[in-house]
């Protein structure tokens, strides 16, 4: 995709050494962050969940259903997603829905718990970038949080919220560290959390910071997405992002993607244990 049909123009990239997880230039600013005012709820904001994935590498173990509703411990993935809202008090949730997509709404409805649920069921597949647009009248706050919904990363999100908004940046992503990150790629950032660039999959192993599934993107970004168009937050808007206030947040912990059949295989014992195994 030519990125300049977006209106979007990347940065410069810039080579650093990577932050370490105990770095101490970290762990201050994100205390100092979190310390600019008492922690909110996020009661004021909408939470959009991306759920309309096509699911095609977890077909011969999921196939009769949204890998969202794949069942982990005998309930359905995104009920772990929705639960980690509620406890963060958002009120209002938009499953932006595709493939099959007509199962969410009869398994869920309209709540969940204190859980208002909206749905966004894309006529034909948009990437995630596109839903979101798809999805854009009804998200109805200045700052929007999502989630993907093939993946969970236990995080603190009212601390994420609290950073964002003393970083003054117009996207954060929560990121996790992993001992190896060759199948997820890697993000390169700055002592101050700017992310400078995007390592693809399988370019580089080793340890590293991952993209962990949760963001929080201003109204106006998901506005400049072109209607209609299929496209991907993470091989063509976040690229596009770097160098325009986008930031990363380095404090997710135990991370799950059941993208893959191994990977569902796994999760039974990460809910189980409170972490991978």
């Amino acid at each position: 995709m030519n990125l300049s049909t977006l209106g979007l123009k990347a940065g410069g990239l810039e080579v650093h050494p990577e932050p370490r997880l105990t770095s101490p230039t970290f762990t201050v600013r994100i205390r100092a962050a979190e310390g600019v005012k008492a922690m909110q709820d996020l009661s004021d904001m909408t939470a959009a969940i991306l759920a309309g994935g096509l699911g095609t590498r977890l077909r011969s173990v999921v196939a009769d259903r949204p890998k969202v509703l794949a069942e982990v411990q005998r309930r359905p993935f995104l009920e772990y997603l929705l639960d980690q809202l509620s406890a963060a008090k958002v009120r209002d949730v938009v499953l932006c829905t595709g493939h099959m997509g007509e199962q969410v709404r009869k398994r869920l409805g309209d709540t969940y718990g204190p859980l208002r649920l909206f749905y966004s069921q894309e006529p034909s597949p948009l990437g995630t970038g596109g839903a979101l647009r798809f999805a854009l009248p009804l998200l109805t706050s200045d700052t929007v949080l999502v989630m993907n919904g093939d993946s969970f990363c236990n995080a603190d999100l009212r601390g994420f919220r609290n950073w964002h908004g003393a970083q003054g940046g117009r996207a954060s992503l929560l990121l996790t560290y992993q001992a190896d990150t060759q199948r997820y790629g890697r993000v390169d950032l700055q002592s101050d959390g700017r992310i400078l660039r995007f390592n693809e999959k399988d370019a580089q192993n080793g340890p590293g910071w991952i993209n962990g599934g949760i963001y929080l993107i201003h109204r106006s970004l998901l506005q400049a997405i072109p209607g209609g168009a299929a496209i991907s937050l993470e091989r063509d808007l976040f690229p596009s992002w770097v160098g325009q206030g986008l930031y990363g947040y380095c404090n997710g912990e135990q991370f799950l993607d059941i993208g893959i059949p191994e990977a569902y295989a796994a999760a039974d014992q990460f809910f189980s244990k409170g972490g991978p195994p």
